[in-house]
């Protein structure tokens, strides 16, 4: 008789169509992965190509998603919690996620065919696929099993994809500092969600939101301890100092288009992954979470900024390095509205504003990337220095360089970057955090100064024999959407506010 009402509270029938954008994206790795057992050598190029065309098909499948919230892995009865839900945050970061693996796979079309004889090509679009399908199950994630679960999927083939190369030492190095910072992240991660389960119960974020507050008051330690660990383990997958000092190794180390999608993608991850714990699970914990984000905005944005002002132009890997150590300032802009919603009641709006300035941030560092991949093609030590002159080679190219750096540095004609800022610094001024919004001033003035050393060196004459750089399509496909959406989204910035804060939950 007891059996009847256990099987009726179990999950629940799926709905396919929700759940559509990673599945294809899991899918499509799984035929990438047994198609590469049967296509010749010769004709490799073709799982990339297919690689693009899943990416584009699972970025598709949101369209009809915009109608409304949808939510599947249901639990029966009057204490309905879901573990997916694809709500308008979730729509989002999914668009995100897949169209940055989108550009990260055009770009890697061309790398594997520079690089086909140490990097074998299926095994590559499989683990690119798999972290994508991983990373768009994320934000959709609403209990904290499936949120960890998504989290490894994204996490454990982008370690892989780091060390790919076979016989280069920096890519082993990189992998390893990667892979020791990532395990040390979830094992926190999972001691913190273990304690939040033993306190209240329950695994599901809007279920742990309802019980924190009126835990048995033996057990309010160990409520905050878990609180505490789990946002540490996300702190880690966030790249915020103190713990970012995997990112300047990996990015140098793993093949370019990886790190331009762990810059991008990676990022989403760990954020997203934060704004849930915070935002839905831990509302009642606030006052400690808040004032902890806060700092580390603070000490992330300043660090990131420093290191990268510190970058000399003639050092090996200097452009990547610096793109590497600008996307850890990045990250210190982007905690600043998720502090801010520990201290404002329109939480909603302040997360608003990180993922309006992440879908910036998205376009045009892929594109500074993609310009980096580039360069790279005829000098392989990808140095600050050998960008001088770019324009009297590549004047298009340069051009949009110039533009993307002018974006991340916040002026204009990169209006979408500068909206980006103003919207951040608005949302700390507005939650009465007039602190963190002088440090981030300082730290935009900072980051204004290598950003134009470098914008400035592109029209420099060049020195000795200037190198013309051949561009191969889907390079130029990766450079060219990056470009037409950061200039669209200059010309009307406004949108992507409206898009990101409406209605997020």
């Amino acid at each position: 008789m007891s059996a009847q009402p256990l099987a009726e509270s179990l999950v629940q029938s799926v709905d396919w169509l929700a759940i559509a954008p990673p599945t294809i994206a899991a899918v499509v790795a799984l035929v990438v992965l047994v198609a590469d057992l049967f296509v010749p050598e010769s004709r490799k190029a073709v799982l990339g190509w297919v690689s693009v065309a899943g990416l584009a098909a699972a970025a598709l499948t949101l369209l009809p998603l915009l109608d409304g919230h949808r939510s599947t892995f249901c639990l029966a009865g009057p204490a309905r919690a879901c573990s997916y839900t694809a709500d308008h945050f979730t729509l989002v970061i999914q668009f995100l996620v897949l169209g940055g693996a989108l550009l990260a796979a055009l770009l890697s079309v061309t790398n594997l065919d520079d690089d086909r004889r140490r990097v074998p090509a299926g095994e590559f679009w499989f683990l690119l696929l798999s972290s994508a399908a991983g990373a768009a199950l994320l934000p959709a994630s609403r209990d904290l099993a499936t949120l960890i679960v998504a989290l490894e999927v994204a996490s454990l083939p982008a370690f892989a994809l780091v060390g790919i190369r076979h016989g280069d030492e920096r890519s082993s190095e990189a992998a390893l500092k990667f892979f020791l910072s990532s395990v040390t992240a979830t094992a926190v991660s999972l001691m913190g969600i273990s304690f939040v389960y033993a306190s209240t119960g329950t695994l599901y974020l809007t279920q742990v939101a309802q019980r924190l507050p009126h835990v048995d008051g033996q057990l309010h330690t160990l409520a905050q301890t878990g609180v505490v660990l789990t946002l540490v383990g996300f702190a880690f997958k966030t790249a915020a100092v103190p713990f970012h000092f995997w990112v300047p190794d990996t990015y140098v180390g793993a093949p370019l288009p990886v790190a331009a999608y762990l810059s991008v993608v990676g990022k989403a991850v760990g954020f997203s992954g934060l704004i849930l714990v915070t935002v839905v699970a831990f509302p009642s914990y606030a006052d400690v979470w808040g004032p902890a984000l806060a700092a580390l905005a603070a000490l992330t944005m300043t660090v990131g900024n420093v290191a990268a002002l510190r970058q000399q132009a003639t050092r090996a890997y200097s452009a990547v390095r610096l793109l590497a150590w600008s996307s850890v300032g990045q990250a210190g802009y982007l905690l600043v509205p998720i502090a801010a919603a520990g201290y404002t009641k329109d939480a909603e709006k302040a997360i608003g504003s990180t993922v309006a300035y992440a879908l910036m941030y998205a376009a045009v560092n892929l594109g500074a990337f993609a310009v980096a991949a580039l360069v790279g093609r005829g000098r392989a030590l990808n140095r600050i220095s050998d960008y001088r002159g770019l324009y009297a080679t590549n004047p298009v190219t340069a051009l949009l360089l110039a533009f993307f750096l002018l974006c991340l540095a916040g002026l204009p004609p990169g209006v979408i970057g500068l909206f980006a800022k103003v919207t951040v610094f608005s949302t700390a001024v507005d939650a009465g955090l007039g602190w963190l919004a002088v440090v981030m001033a300082v730290n935009v003035v900072i980051a204004l100064f290598y950003y134009l050393q470098w914008t400035a060196l592109l029209f420099r004459a060049p020195e000795g024999e200037s190198a013309r750089h051949r561009v191969p399509a889907p390079l130029t496909a990766a450079i060219a959407l990056t470009g037409v959406l950061g200039i669209a989204l200059s010309g009307a910035p406004q949108l992507v506010l409206r898009f990101a804060a409406t209605g997020l939950f």
